[in-house]
């Protein structure tokens, strides 16, 4: 067959093969068209999932009527004009394929008006045929519908979904966009019904918003992040490590304003996660990045579902070091009591006498008194953690805390009460029950000692920093000629990991030592696991995770076991550390240390106040 121009309908067909893949790819793309022309209320209009109609008005800009034959041909645009622009695009479309891609695999109007125009103009294509623009009656904005999508394509039509299926794709694309875009109107009505609204002048943290997309659960569970260096910037929101999912469909991540699904930020957000996660579950998260566009390419996708970053290794990193540091100081009883949009503020040990030190749990620990009233459990702490009913009636002075721990509370009494409250007793030998300032706190003994004797192994590890165990008799590594050129590359950063590795041949690595900790598990493998996210990621905390693995192992078997009896002065030490350590909300495994009932829901319980 000879080499041929090919028709434009067939080129324009052939794009929306990769630009519109269902309706929900036709949502995203017109709905992008609105923004960047300035819209603040877009109304969505669907039948039958979006295949037989897609309707969408926006109050932005307008298009002149001589422009709009030109909208509808292949890579025409007004956002670029020259490779500088393309090189810093601040729109969300840009490409000029969209129109046109769409326009030939539908029935398609297009009907728009300027403020200083007279009346509305339209135009009509079909399949891909383009007709005369005739005058139309409109408001400012402009107006796309697209009939029957893939009707002279029914190779195409035969892969969507069902009507239920389609429609939950358009609505979660549009839940996205509203997370980023709170100062837009969204409006949106399936065959005839209005299904969801979302509101507009809404600040971007507003609680409200959240609420709306997101739901209830995960807004009462988030924590606000807001962290800028080297030029860039990550804020968001991050639900606690006890709020999590079976699957990644509450995971949203905007980059310059822009949704995109992105691996190695994945992946960092994934390894921040990792030392507080439930085994199998998901984090939940909605993650701002904000950077100069010149350091991001966003042209390596026709649909843009992905970007490219310019500093991979340093965007990652910093995703990984703001999310970990922020999970840090998730401490126990931390922000219980406290707005759930409030500002993560960092928690420090308040100072601690003998008698708060942990106990030693190797001696017998006699059954604590049931009846012990929380007077006299506050008593043994009181210059620690507010005062006694002595010194309030004497008028002494009373204990305040220090500005580094301000989750204390004040109680009906108008004392100061420390986050996770006074223990009162120990139930069926596994939890500590507590007093708290505003209801009462269940403490997981094991599990919360579990985290903190993890915590101290460490940063007692830390301390130290990876040494390096030599090998009697230096291994060869099989690898592959990528992964030894990545070796060769990166032999500074696996000796800080505890590898001495040396290349030996273009397909094989000499090992001469390994970190000392792991020196008895698969380094092989572990080396081979470490080359790849050195390639793929351009960092490795490989090491760190089995390390931390077998130091969790090593907390596991140190903790206090259940039905061990503890005094009520131990109960509280270990209280008090809770509050101290980090992480400390979860055990290593991931599981929840404790739990916080309000008073007025204990009232609710027994019907008070009815």
């Amino acid at each position: 067959m000879p080499i041929r121009q090919l028709p434009d309908i067939l080129v324009n067909q052939i794009a929306a093969g990769e630009v519109v893949e269902r309706p929900a790819s036709v949502v995203k793309e017109l709905v992008e068209n609105a923004l960047d022309a300035g819209a603040l209320r877009v109304d969505i209009d669907l039948e039958e999932g979006g295949v037989r109609l897609i309707r969408i008005r926006d109050d932005g800009g307008g298009i002149p009527p001589e422009e709009l034959p030109l909208a509808v041909q292949r890579h025409a645009t007004s956002k670029i004009g020259s490779l500088d622009d393309l090189e810093a695009v601040a729109t969300l479309g840009f490409r000029g394929e969209a129109l046109p891609s769409i326009a030939s695999v539908s029935r398609f109007s297009l009907i728009s008006r300027r403020e200083d125009e007279a009346h509305g103009s339209a135009l009509e294509v079909e399949g891909g045929r383009v007709g005369d623009v005739t005058p139309r009656p409109h408001p400012r904005g402009t107006t796309v519908e697209v009939r029957d999508l893939f009707y002279n394509v029914p190779a195409r039509r035969k892969f969507l979904r069902a009507e239920r299926t389609e429609l939950g794709h358009i609505e979660e694309w549009l839940r996205a966009l509203a997370l980023v875009r709170p100062d837009v109107e969204l409006r949106i009505s399936h065959n005839g019904k209005a299904s969801r609204r979302y509101k507009g002048d809404e600040d971007l943290f507003s609680g409200a918003r959240l609420v709306e997309t997101v739901g209830r659960e995960f807004a009462d569970n988030a924590l606000r992040i807001d962290h800028s260096a080297a030029g860039l910037r990550l804020h968001g929101w991050i639900a606690k490590p006890a709020y999590s999912r079976a699957s990644a469909d509450q995971q949203y991540l905007y980059v310059n304003g822009r949704a995109i699904r992105d691996r190695s930020v994945a992946h960092a957000v994934k390894q921040a996660f990792a030392d507080v996660m439930y085994h199998g579950r998901q984090p939940a998260y909605v993650l701002f990045l904000e950077l100069d566009p010149t350091r991001v390419d966003v042209n390596v996708h026709p649909a843009k579902h992905e970007v490219r970053f310019r500093d991979a290794r340093l965007i990652h990193d910093f995703v990984y070091r703001t999310l970990h540091e922020a999970l840090a100081d998730t401490r126990a009883g931390q922000t219980h009591h406290a707005a759930a949009d409030a500002a993560m503020t960092a928690f420090a040990a308040v100072p601690a006498s003998g008698a708060a030190s942990m106990p030693d749990w190797s001696r017998p620990m006699p059954q604590p008194n049931l009846a012990l009233r929380v007077d006299e459990t506050r008593a043994a702490y009181a210059g620690l953690y507010g005062p006694t009913p002595a010194q309030i009636a004497s008028g002494a002075d009373v204990w305040t805390p220090s500005p580094m721990a301000p989750d204390a509370a004040v109680d009906e009494s108008g004392a100061l009460v420390p986050p996770l409250g006074y223990a009162v007793a120990q139930l069926h030998g596994i939890y500590i029950l507590s007093q708290a300032a505003d209801g009462m706190i269940v403490v997981d003994m094991h599990a919360a000692h579990e985290r903190i004797g993890y915590e101290k192994l460490k940063t007692a590890h830390d301390g130290e920093g990876v040494r390096t165990q030599p090998l009697l008799v230096p291994q060869t590594v099989a690898v592959s000629e990528r992964e030894a050129d990545v070796a060769e590359a990166e032999s500074a950063t696996l000796a800080e990991l505890g590898f001495e590795v040396s290349r030996a041949g273009i397909q094989s690595l000499l090992l001469r030592g390994v970190p000392a900790l792991l020196a008895q598990g698969d380094t092989e493998a572990l080396l081979r696991d470490v080359l790849t996210d050195l390639r793929e990621h351009g960092e490795s905390l490989r090491v760190r995770s089995a390390r931390d693995e077998l130091l969790s192992t090593m907390a596991c078997h140190g903790a206090v076991r259940a039905n061990r009896r503890l005094t009520v002065p131990e109960m509280n030490a270990l209280l008090r550390q809770m509050e101290a350590t980090e992480r400390s909300g979860q055990c290593n495994h991931g599981r929840p240390t404790w739990a916080h009932f309000p008073l007025a829901e204990i009232d609710r319980w027994f019907l008070r106040g009815r």
